[in-house]
């Protein structure tokens, strides 16, 4: 897997998601206006990668004000804080992260290199990220049985993290540890996540991966052909509520149904104590042209009406086990995610929002 963002001489490279798997190009973000476009118009996407690149663009804001003004304010970093969290409004690590950075701003401020230490603050979130998600997904491998076919939705893997994965880092560390597993990938609609970005990065893993339509999953299931339903999320309620990219939820009715184990591979900074229900979670509305034009190209009638909503709302009772950083959780999630934050902020530097 490529490096798809870093930090390099005073600017702040990603990869351009929406140009695989035929282009590996990058963007070079040196403003604020360069970091939220590259979020906004889905350059960059994936709940963490979203907190990842926003802590990032927090730096890159601040330079540029001094660059600018030669100084910078309270009111100046307020400003870059509420511009970023305007970008995306589902992804909860967007807020988990900029809530760190903002803190680091409070303690550094009015010392000497506060650049510095923001940069720093920023690159130990990315790197937090990485480890955290190599440790849940060697928790949620022992999930996976050799053999095992697992169908996953949208992208979940090292391109939506600081680079590891979430539920497709689950299928990694299985593969790593001997398992021979097989992977369906829901293409994902309307902009494809899993057919253009989940199949490049597992081809690139060498793990076995086949491309099905959206419509194939509760086909697939009811015919035998899945063993294991495996997902990541964007905001997590302490009610085991998710929300995940549109269509997750059909795709958890249909295991449900046919009694196949529904995953849920995660973070701790996906999780939102300050919320009881799915009910609660504010879900984005994006542009209807959206789901009418690909790649630059119009596919449906102009005048025809259209919308799209980003993400669903999976109720926890669908959800078999959410899998964190601190293990497996199980049911009543009511109760041990409430045991999970409290074991949180037992450790130093890990209270959640």
């Amino acid at each position: 897997m490529i490096d798809h963002v870093y930090w390099k001489e005073g600017g702040l490279y990603v990869l351009d998601q929406r140009q695989l798997p035929f282009k590996e190009t990058f963007l070079k973000c040196t403003t604020l206006k360069d970091v939220t476009r590259a979020i906004k118009e889905m350059a960059v996407r994936g709940a963490p990668l979203i907190g990842i690149v926003a802590a990032y663009g927090m730096v890159v804001g601040m330079a540029e004000a001094v660059r600018l003004h030669n100084r910078l304010t309270e009111r100046e970093a307020e400003r870059i804080c509420r511009r970023l969290k305007e970008t995306r409004p589902t992804a909860v690590n967007l807020f988990w992260a900029l809530g760190k950075m903002r803190s680091a701003y409070d303690r550094l401020k009015g010392e000497n290199g506060l650049l510095e230490g923001m940069l720093r603050t920023a690159i130990d979130i990315h790197g937090e990220d990485i480890e955290n998600n190599r440790t849940l997904s060697r928790y949620g491998s022992e999930l996976l049985d050799d053999g095992d076919t697992v169908l996953t939705y949208c992208n979940a893997g090292a391109l939506a993290t600081g680079g590891y994965g979430t539920a497709l880092g689950v299928v990694r560390a299985a593969v790593e540890a001997g398992k021979d597993i097989k992977v369906i990938a829901c293409e994902t609609r309307p902009y494809f996540q899993g057919a253009r970005l989940t199949a490049w990065e597992l081809k690139g893993l060498g793990i076995d991966v086949t491309i099905v339509p959206d419509n194939h999953a509760g086909f697939l299931m009811e015919q035998g052909i899945v063993d294991r339903v495996i997902v990541g999320a964007d905001r997590i309620a302490r009610n085991g509520d998710v929300a995940n990219k549109i269509g997750t939820y059909m795709v958890a009715l249909a295991a449900r149904d046919n009694g196949i184990p529904f995953l849920v591979a995660a973070p701790l900074s996906s999780f939102d104590e300050g919320i009881r229900t799915g009910q609660e979670i504010s879900i984005e509305e994006r542009g209807g042209d959206e789901v009418k034009v690909v790649r630059g190209r119009l596919i449906a009638e102009k005048g025809a009406g259209a919308k799209y909503y980003g993400f669903d709302i999976t109720p926890g009772r669908l959800v078999t086990y959410i899998i964190t950083e601190y293990g497996i959780v199980e049911k009543p999630f009511r109760k041990y995610i409430g045991m999970l934050f409290s074991r949180s902020r037992r450790e130093p530097g890990n209270a959640p929002h």
